[in-house]
């Protein structure tokens, strides 16, 4: 049903998702600062949701659901890495960014694409009529969301303290959740993001199915590219220096 650009509104959270992030990339690349990054990321998934929500005006109940979902899960993501940021001054995650061009160019090209194929499930929901009665799955896949988003906030805010002791500098965070795994963070929210999906799943047909790219290309990201494999490198290499 959504009528602007294109019936599922992947034209007009594309453009959207572009210009929003390309303010940010002007921004750090004027100021080299990295203060902004994270925070600019998590607020565009707010701005598409409650964007495309609005926009089709439905107003099913199972859309209403999902975009405070992800209004509350990319607010309170988005206030925690800026309020960390702040606390921090620097993300040594882009030291090699600060001063090269293209690789900033390269990375909020990236941040453009994560945000835009992960809201895909979204999208296309809010895009819809809301695929008329609850179903199972919506309940799954809400419980799937509410089970990730305390897992991924629990653990951000355990390694926070922990990482803020001064005796445990250098140190890998082993306390509450990060004592059964290694990022518990990410697990959680790839748990929440698999949840939108299954609660999404029951609007979906034909082709629209394959809005799946959105979890399956987080779950990629953060197993295999810029999650976990960049904070093992950059945990052995704060390793060395300490030693």
């Amino acid at each position: 049903m959504g009528t602007v650009l294109d019936s599922h509104f992947l034209a007009l959270t594309a453009i959207v998702t572009v210009v929003y992030q390309f303010i940010f990339f002007v921004i750090t690349a004027l100021f080299k600062i990295d203060q902004v990054t994270d925070f600019a990321g998590s607020t565009n998934f707010v701005i598409l949701a409650v964007l495309t929500l609005v926009l089709n005006a439905t107003w099913h109940f199972r859309q209403v659901v999902l975009t405070l979902l992800v209004v509350v899960w990319g607010l309170r993501l988005g206030t925690f890495l800026l309020m960390r940021i702040l606390q921090w001054g620097e993300d040594r995650r882009f030291d090699e960014m600060r001063q090269n061009l293209v690789k900033l160019i390269i990375f909020w090209t990236f941040q453009a694409v994560w945000v835009w194929t992960v809201s895909l499930p979204l999208t296309v929901v809010n895009a819809s009529d809301g695929g008329g009665s609850l179903k199972p799955a919506d309940v799954i896949g809400w419980t799937m969301w509410g089970f990730g988003f305390l897992i991924e906030a629990a653990a951000d805010q355990q390694k926070l303290s922990f990482k803020n002791a001064p005796e445990n500098r250098g140190k890998w965070c082993d306390a509450g959740l990060w004592k059964y795994s290694r990022h518990p963070n990410y697990f959680g929210e790839m748990l929440l993001w698999w949840g939108i999906f299954v609660a999404a799943s029951p609007v979906l047909e034909g082709a629209e199915y394959l809005v799946v790219m959105g979890p399956v290309f987080l779950t990629l990201l953060l197993l295999f590219v810029s999650g976990i494999p960049l904070l093992e490198v950059l945990s052995l290499s704060l390793l060395e220096t300490i030693l």
